[in-house]
């Protein structure tokens, strides 16, 4: 169907695509016109464009006074109608928050889920629910305060196990009077939100006030108590420049993209959190951080005065000015992190890169692979490819390698070596010719029959070995050969069919799985010539030498390993094999020198 672009306005706002009724994809735009018009241009810039293209029938659009607005409304209506073309970030319903029962006499401390909640009993959201265990825990540590629920304090009678293992300061059964326990609430409510300089002094003055009352027994127990912040400050501490900062990587690898975040607040890594979005497809890293970003911060209320993202994102004004209108906060969106926050922006990335790693199995490599080259070679499936090299050394001991690739990786036991005909070896074109006649005879049983033909060499091989493929009922078999790049460089090399050059992305899995395969073929070719080689020299040296027979030979090499350790050996050594005698043992020297 024809879209009339006509209609669409020169304004910020956002666009829906439609196929039969149901929106494929939405999105915003600083110019409605020009972004629409780019879709259903001549040149296509990715698969996913492509894609959209092909299937929408109609177009909508809603205008809006600015980009900020277009972006506000495009997430909503994402979130909405989840379009099959959006990246979508399946993320929790609920948030994880620390929360205190400050309505309580003695508050405690617990990990709560919720949206909502904004008030001062709540702190976060965090990244994970481990990140709330890992600080109520802490707190605990430090503070010692109760964690048990209301109805458990209520009918304690006597101090449980938690206040033996100093984790709890037992307000149930008044250990602890209410003025210093509330204080201990206040310290650790400054220790999620503050830095920990207010608690430091507090607990210093507490000390000094104990010594004072000559109470050294309390004045241990607070030392203790500030002794163990101290080392958790140390145990955490990231960087001292950057106390609040949020870090986002994004990383893809075939259909699959990693997005990892790390939240760092006053000095500390709060937590972490990844995403892996299976079958992606997409136009730009700027529209996965866009909406990683945007998602993240939807509920968030500790928005940082700094995010730091590993690309530099064109759009990064229209997101600060988001981040001043929805949360009402300064944020800069940085791309270069400084000296004191690199190793853990090196570590955001890893991660983003280990996500994928962690889900893709050898499996989907090769499967991604081969269906990736289908499209370059113009075949609808490729499920098994054979690849030939033929490797001598000056003209002798020719030898043939062909192996075999399938969507699950190598296939050992498939692999094949050819003899080549003396008068063959040397001659590459015709080893090839000869291997593939050979060969092509059982390809007539279809578990045996490749699907392509890869061969290492150039237009003249590929030539031959089409030759070979019209003269045979498999004329419908494609050929294709990868050429050395100059000076044998790796990434240069040019794949050539029957039609001419093939123009592979020299980052695709496609041309990838090609250098494997070329790399593959040539070590089993070299590994073979060059045993036929040793065995060859063995044969030629020794069987020249009057009275050695087979049996003396084997006990030569038995002992020696090798023609080359028996010419380094002496009289002694070599008189030390049965059957050789002293006028033996100087004819062998003799012959092999």
């Amino acid at each position: 169907m024809k879209i009339d672009i006509k209609k669409v306005p020169n304004t910020p706002g956002v666009y829906k695509f439609f196929n039969n009724q149901e929106i494929i994809y939405i999105g915003k735009a600083k110019d409605l016109k020009k972004r629409v018009s780019s879709y259903f241009g001549k040149s296509q810039k990715d698969r996913k464009t492509s894609q959209i293209r092909f299937l929408t029938d109609k177009v909508e659009t809603f205008t809006t006074k600015n980009e900020v607005e277009a972006l506000l409304l495009e997430q909503s209506l994402i979130k909405e109608n989840k379009p099959r073309f959006n990246i979508l970030l399946r993320d929790d319903k609920t948030y994880p928050y620390i929360y205190f029962s400050l309505d309580h006499e003695y508050p405690g401390v617990y990990s709560k889920r919720t949206k909502k909640s904004v008030d001062k009993k709540y702190f976060g959201p965090f990244v994970s629910s481990e990140a709330v265990k890992k600080s109520i825990k802490e707190i605990q540590k430090i503070f010692k305060v109760r964690n048990c629920s209301d109805n458990t304090f209520a009918n304690r009678t006597r101090p449980c196990i938690e206040f033996q293992m100093k984790r709890c300061s037992a307000p149930c059964v008044q250990k602890i009077n209410k003025v210093d326990y509330f204080e201990d609430i206040t310290s650790a409510k400054s220790f999620l939100t503050s830095s920990d300089t207010k608690t430091v002094e507090r607990l210093t003055g507490e000390i000094d006030k104990a010594v004072s009352r000559l109470d050294f027994e309390k004045a241990a127990e607070i030392r203790d108590r500030l002794n163990r912040l101290n080392l958790l400050k140390e145990e955490q501490s990231v960087v001292t420049l950057a106390n609040d900062i949020d870090i986002f990587s994004v990383s893809s690898e075939m259909s699959y993209l990693g997005i990892s975040i790390i939240v760092v607040r006053n000095g500390k890594i709060r937590g972490t959190k990844t995403h892996l979005i299976k079958q992606a497809l997409y136009s730009s890293f700027d529209e996965i951080y866009q909406s990683a970003i945007f998602n993240f911060y939807e509920h968030q209320l500790d928005i940082p005065k700094k995010v730091l993202c590993a690309y530099e994102l064109e759009d990064k004004k229209i997101l600060e000015d988001m981040f001043q209108s929805k949360h009402q906060k300064k944020v800069r969106i940085i791309h270069s992190p400084n000296k004191s926050i690199r190793p853990i922006f090196n570590l955001c990335k890893l991660n983003a890169q280990q996500v994928i790693k962690n889900h893709i199995s050898k499996e989907d490599k090769y499967t991604f692979a081969l269906n990736e080259l289908c499209e370059y070679v113009g075949q609808k499936e490729i499920n098994k490819i054979e690849a030939y090299d033929v490797s001598h050394i000056s003209g002798e001991n020719g030898v043939a390698s062909s192996i075999v690739f399938t969507k699950t990786g190598p296939e050992k036991k498939n692999y094949r070596l050819f003899n080549i005909p003396n008068h063959l070896s040397g001659n590459d074109v015709g080893s090839l010719e000869h291997v593939l006649e050979r060969r092509i005879k059982y390809f007539d049983d279809p578990k045996i029959r490749p699907d392509l033909l890869l061969i290492d060499g150039g237009k003249t091989q590929l030539k031959f070995v089409n030759s070979v493929l019209d003269k045979s009922k498999h004329r419908d078999l494609k050929a294709i050969s990868i050429v050395k790049g100059s000076n044998r460089i790796r990434a240069t090399e040019t794949i050539i069919s029957r039609d001419g050059i093939l123009e592979l992305d020299k980052n695709s899995k496609a041309f990838l799985i090609l250098q494997e395969m070329r790399d593959e073929s040539h070590r089993f070719a070299i590994q073979a010539q060059r045993k036929k080689k040793r065995k060859t020299i063995s044969k030629s040296q020794l069987d020249s030498i009057k009275g050695i027979g087979n049996i003396l030979k084997k006990r030569l090499l038995k002992k020696f390993k090798s023609i080359k350790n028996i010419k380094g050996a002496n009289l002694a050594d070599l008189m030390t094999v049965e059957g050789i005698n002293e006028k033996m043992a100087k004819l062998i020297l003799e012959k092999l020198k």
